[in-house]
């Protein structure tokens, strides 16, 4: 299952500032944290893409930096569908495994991310300002939650393989 980007997850689920002034879709947040919770029950595989690698952090008890624009320092945080953002792997990962590298290029469209991870997920990639790109279930891999959006880059092998991953994992 893929729980995809879209608007910032509502701050009530992960005891951030409720005045903030952003753009919220509560009824897709109550959805999407449903399918999360039954895939978790099910062991149905996550593949979490922006706000989807976020809000399975938060189901799994994690919370969120609100807003990241202005704690960058040596990433430039433009929004492009292009591969303009560095991420470091950890060598040890699934996700280094799935895709083959550990550095990638990736594009970002996002304002907030991951501040702790939630339980049984590890960072596993981080960008140059040391915000959590990536986790990862642990001990066995049947969740990955990327911060940037692969499908804008299934032409590059490293991201396309992600979508594979999640066949592959859907088939066991």
């Amino acid at each position: 299952m893929i729980i995809g980007g879209g608007n910032d997850i509502s701050a009530e689920h992960y005891g951030g500032e409720i005045g903030a002034r952003v753009k919220l879709d509560p009824a897709r947040d109550e959805l999407e944290i449903e399918w999360i919770e039954k895939a978790l029950a099910l062991d149905i595989p996550l593949l979490g893409i922006c706000r989807g690698a976020q809000l399975i952090n938060v189901v799994l008890g994690g919370n969120l930096h609100q807003d990241i624009r202005k704690m960058r320092k040596l990433t430039y945080n433009r929004p492009g569908l292009l591969p303009t953002k560095q991420v470091r792997l950890e060598p040890d990962s699934h996700l280094a495994q799935i895709t083959g590298r550990e550095r990638l290029r990736v594009n970002s469209l996002h304002h907030q991310a991951i501040r702790e991870p939630g339980r049984n997920l590890r960072v596993v990639g981080q960008d140059l300002d040391r915000f959590v790109q990536a986790v990862e279930a642990t001990p066995q891999c049947r969740i990955v939650g990327v911060q940037w959006h692969p499908e804008y880059l299934f032409y590059l092998p490293s991201q396309f393989r992600l979508f594979r991953w999640l066949v592959s994992k859907a088939d066991t």
